[in-house]
């Protein structure tokens, strides 16, 4: 299938791009594999998002930011790049389904959840462990969670988890957390939430569930074994780079590294959102990064 652009993932970015592209005129296809909404649709509630003084949902801002791009004439395809190349001239993104054919390519597939490496987690994702508090949360009514991080995400989620859990311990591997201190205050205020800092989690137990995890204490370096029902990750993030690799250029900690025009070491193919080198990786900054995007996309359309 021909397109003018194809943007590679449904995010805030990947959506704002999508909207200012098609609203030009061009035509605009979206890859995404869960149909759009990346990670912003696994937060509860986003305080900072300017307009929503109450706040608002990460499904519903995404859900609007979708319904937005499809009223312009984007095409949503749940799909993902699996890889990108350039023939000629012309870009070539191959899915999972079929193959397309873009002028020019918006790169937005954002990061993945990074994983602790321990005994245990892998075989236990979906059975306890999980990295995504809003979806999986009320499965854990009256049951006894852990939440692994020290940023805004585990703050966040670790505040959510407690409409359903009977308590949730935040284990950070730091005396100080990275989090905001609105964040920290707020679940620090929570009877719920117990901390357990300078701590890290060596194994996770249980054959079917999760019903344990191994903790170290950094400090004395002993260790003991915690009885939990879940486990929620919250460690960082790893750039989905692979379908472009070869086509740009990478930072040290492998995220694209972009001009301030998002454009990348490859002519028309320009990269927005969590995937790039930034300082700040928030739904406003990529809403931003998506602009950007779009526009430089469509001054190098008009020159092609």
């Amino acid at each position: 299938m021909n397109c003018d652009v194809l943007i590679a993932g449904g995010g805030p970015a990947g959506m704002t791009a999508a909207i200012y592209t098609a609203r030009s005129g061009w035509n605009t296809i979206l890859l995404d594999p869960a149909g759009g909404g990346g990670l912003a649709i696994t937060t509860d509630m986003i305080h900072n998002y300017p307009g929503f003084p109450s706040g608002v949902s990460g499904q519903e801002l995404m859900d609007r930011m979708a319904e937005q791009a499809k009223g312009f004439g984007a095409k949503i395809v749940w799909d993902e790049a699996r890889s990108v190349s350039l023939e000629d001239g012309v870009f070539k993104v191959r899915s999972g389904g079929e193959d397309y054919l873009a002028k020019a390519v918006i790169y937005a597939a954002g990061t993945s959840p990074k994983r602790l490496g321990v005994p245990g987690e892998d075989r236990l994702i979906g059975k306890g462990v999980s990295f995504c508090a809003t979806c999986d949360g009320a499965l854990f009514r009256g049951k006894k969670v852990a939440v692994i991080g020290g940023g805004d995400s585990a703050m966040t989620e670790a505040d959510f988890l407690t409409r359903f859990a009977s308590e949730v311990i935040l284990i950070h591997r730091r005396d100080e957390f990275r989090a905001s201190l609105a964040s920290v205050n707020r679940v620090r205020a929570n009877p719920k939430v117990r901390f357990l800092l300078s701590s890290t989690v060596e194994e996770v137990r249980g054959d079917e569930r999760v019903t344990s995890i191994v903790v170290l204490n950094r400090k004395s370096g002993t260790t003991s074994e915690i009885p939990v029902d879940g486990l929620f990750l919250y460690i960082g993030w790893e750039p989905n780079v692979k379908p472009v690799e070869g086509l740009v250029d990478l930072s040290e900690s492998g995220f694209v590294k972009t001009n301030e025009d998002m454009t990348t070491k490859t002519p028309g193919l320009f990269a927005a959102g969590d995937i790039r080198e930034k300082t700040l990786r928030q739904v406003a900054t990529a809403v931003g990064d998506g602009a950007i995007a779009a526009w430089s996309a469509e001054r190098y359309l008009q020159g092609h």
